[in-house]
C-alpha cells in the first residue's frame, strides 16, 4: 500500500520549515551560544565602565537638594543611605549588579519619584521604538529602489538628480534637519502638529482615530530621522550594485541571453545586498538612542528626552539602565545581522566572523 503523495503546497511548506528548523542546529546553535556569552561579557565590562566613569562627575543628585534650605541635614542623610550613596562607589556598583542579575531590579529613579527605572523604562521606550522603526522602514523602502535606479541609469540624468539629492539629504543632519521643520511647522499649525505625541481629545477618540492621531503627530519627527539615513543609504546601494555590475560574472550572464532584469535583480543585487544587512544591524542597535535630538525637538515622549533628563539631574540609575539597554540593543542587533548574512548567502562561513 503506498502513501499519498502530498500536494505541491504542503511540499513548498515542509520545505520552508525544514530549511528554518535547519538552519537552528549545529553550527548556527552553537554560534549564538558564543556569541551570547561573549555579550554577556560585554554587557558586564560596559556596566562597570559606565558606573565608575558616571562616579567621576562632580556631585550627585543629592547635591541639587542641598541648596534647597527646606531639606533638613537629617532628611538628605536618609537620602543617602535610602540611594546607597553613603557606601563606597566599588560597593555601590556590586549591589546594583547583584539586584539586576537576581530581581531584574535597575534600582529606583531619583527625579521620578523613586519609581522603578524599568516601569519608567517600559514607558518610553515604546514610542522610541515605534518612531525609529518607522523611519527605518520608510528610509529603506525609498533609498533601496533610488539606489537601485541610480546604478541602473549611472551617469543619466536620472542617477545626476538623486545624486545631487543625497549630497543634500547627507548636508542637513538631524539637528538641522530638526529645526528647519519645527520652523515650518509652526507656520503649518493647524494642519501639521508642532509637538507631541497625541493630541488634547486623544482618549476621546476611536480605536482607529487614536492611531491616525499617533500618525498624524509622527510626520515631521519621522522625516527629521530619515532624511540624513536615506541620503546615506541610497549612495551606499547604488556604490555596491555598481561594483557588483562590474564583475565577470555579471558579463558572463548578460553574454548567456538571461534579461536583463533577471541580472540585476537577481544576480546583483542578491549580492550587493550584504553590506546593506550589516549596516541593517548597526541602525537596529542605535533604535533606542538615534531619535534622541528630535524627540527633544518635538517633545515626543521617548527615551531621549528622558536620557537628556537623567543626565543632567544626575539620575545614576536611570542614567545606567538606558545604557545598558543600548548596549543590549548592539548585541542583538550585531547577532542579528550575522544571522540574516547567513541566511542571505549560505557560502558565509560563521566560524569565520570574530
Amino acid at each position: 500500500m503506498t502513501a499519498t503523495p502530498s500536494n505541491p503546497q504542503q511540499q513548498k511548506l515542509r520545505a520552508l520549515w525544514e530549511r528554518v528548523t535547519g538552519f537552528f542546529t549545529g553550527d548556527i546553535t552553537l554560534f549564538i551560544v558564543k556569541r551570547l556569552l561573549q555579550g554577556a561579557i560585554t554587557l558586564l565590562l560596559a556596566s562597570a565602565l559606565s558606573f565608575f566613569i558616571i562616579q567621576l562627575a562632580p556631585g550627585n543628585y543629592l547635591d541639587v537638594l542641598r541648596q534647597d534650605p527646606r531639606i533638613s541635614p537629617e532628611t538628605l542623610a536618609v537620602f543617602e543611605e535610602q540611594f546607597g550613596l553613603d557606601k563606597p562607589v566599588v560597593q555601590q556598583y556590586f549591589i546594583w549588579l547583584w539586584q539586576v542579575i537576581t530581581r531584574w531590579d535597575f534600582g529606583v529613579s531619583f527625579i521620578y519619584s523613586q519609581r522603578p527605572v524599568s516601569s519608567i523604562l517600559a514607558e518610553r521606550i515604546p514610542p522610541t521604538l515605534l518612531l525609529s522603526i518607522t523611519s527605518i522602514i520608510i528610509t529603506w523602502a525609498i533609498a533601496i529602489p533610488l539606489g537601485v535606479i541610480g546604478a541602473v541609469r549611472q551617469d543619466q540624468w536620472v542617477d545626476r538628480v538623486f545624486r545631487v539629492l543625497s549630497y543634500i539629504g547627507q548636508g542637513f543632519p538631524t539637528l538641522i534637519t530638526g529645526l528647519l521643520l519645527l520652523f515650518s511647522a509652526q507656520f503649518l499649525s493647524p494642519w501639521v502638529p508642532v509637538g507631541g505625541m497625541t493630541s488634547i481629545d486623544h482618549q476621546d477618540l476611536t480605536a482607529l482615530g487614536k492611531v491616525l492621531d499617533i500618525g498624524w503627530h509622527m510626520i515631521f519627527p519621522t522625516i527629521a530621522l530619515s532624511i540624513t539615513g536615506f541620503a546615506g543609504l541610497q549612495r551606499i546601494t547604488r556604490g555596491q550594485l555598481l561594483d557588483v555590475l562590474r564583475q565577470d560574472y555579471i558579463q558572463t550572464a548578460r553574454a548567456k541571453g538571461l534579461p536583463e532584469n533577471r541580472v540585476i535583480y537577481v544576480h546583483a543585487l542578491r549580492n550587493a545586498v550584504n553590506p546593506l544587512i550589516t549596516l541593517l544591524g548597526f541602525e537596529f542597535a542605535s533604535l533606542l538612542s538615534g531619535a534622541f535630538i528630535t524627540e527633544n525637538f518635538f517633545n515626543w515622549p521617548g527615551l531621549g528626552r528622558l536620557i537628556l533628563q537623567a543626565v543632567t539631574a544626575q539620575d545614576l540609575y536611570l542614567v545606567m539602565a538606558s545604557l545598558m539597554m543600548g548596549a543590549v540593543m548592539l548585541i542583538f542587533g550585531n547577532l542579528l545581522a550575522d544571522l540574516l548574512l547567513k541566511f542571505v548567502d549560505p557560502r558565509i562561513s560563521l566560524s569565520k566572523m570574530k
